[in-house]
């Protein structure tokens, strides 16, 4: 039996979350997965700590078939960022063929009120991990010759609309989409296909009542986003059918960025 080819995903580490429902995705999907999280962010952010997530994702995962490496890590440290690719090759024992990630930091907060070290934190884990990703991905495939199939190497970075009061986050996200538009032409040549999901509107756990009720009042389908609607158009993206896609900023919202 062939081996599954490996995704390495970010922003695994909550049930409720956009990045376990990618995750799940895959693994239904024929992925193998590498899947980084960091406890303390998610202990910290609005929605709460899921101290079971992980090894919940990963037995579903499992049963779907898929081999799964454990990879928590800190992406606001540079030096471990850089490392995550290979880090993952050498656990998993396959090269990394698909890139994901669905990592981030957010912290609300406007013009008048973030501070500096907001601004660097945002910058560091939003803009900076995955240049550092992307950068040492792209290593990794001019090592891995045809051992990382060619009709399946993906980048997909999930992004974000938000900027007014939600300053450092939003404007993170824009350097984001920034570097995965230049990977698609810079890494086309490689077989890369790189794009951008703005999944709109999820309640993972940071909505209020307020929000959910403006949310699904604003929406065209009258509901509220989920992660597997996210995670679906990600599958697209990383399957076979997927790959004439490419420098595209996809948007996976129910319509509501037409709406408001």
């Amino acid at each position: 039996m062939s081996r599954r080819p490996l995704a390495l995903v970010t922003g695994v580490g909550r049930r409720a979350g956009i990045g376990a429902a990618i995750a799940s995705r895959l693994a239904a999907d024929g992925w193998d997965l590498a899947i980084s999280w960091w406890g303390p962010y998610d202990d910290r952010v609005s929605g709460g700590a899921d101290p079971d997530g992980i090894e919940s994702v990963v037995a579903e995962c499992e049963h779907a078939g898929a081999r799964v490496t454990r990879l928590p890590v800190d992406l606001a440290d540079p030096e471990q960022a850089a490392a995550l690719v290979d880090r993952a090759e050498t656990e998993a024992g396959a090269p990394v063929t698909a890139l994901v990630m669905s990592h981030c930091e957010s912290v609300d907060s406007d013009v008048r009120t973030t501070t500096v070290e907001a601004w660097d934190q945002h910058f560091a884990v939003n803009a900076r991990a995955p240049f550092l990703l992307v950068q040492a991905y792209a290593a990794a495939l001019e090592r891995a010759g045809d051992d990382a199939p060619r009709d399946l190497r993906r980048i997909v970075a999930l992004t974000s609309d938000h900027v007014a009061f939600n300053l450092p986050y939003g404007a993170s996200k824009g350097a984001l989409d920034r570097l995965v538009f230049a990977a698609a032409k810079e890494l086309g040549g490689l077989g890369v296909s790189a794009n951008v999901v703005n999944p709109g509107p999820n309640d993972t756990g940071w909505m209020s009542d307020e929000v959910k009720a403006w949310a699904i009042e604003a929406t065209p389908r009258g509901r509220l986003g989920r992660p597997s609607d996210a995670a679906a158009l990600v599958g697209f993206l990383c399957s076979a059918d997927g790959g004439w896609v490419s420098g595209q900023l996809l948007k996976s919202d129910g319509g509501i960025s037409n709406s408001v």
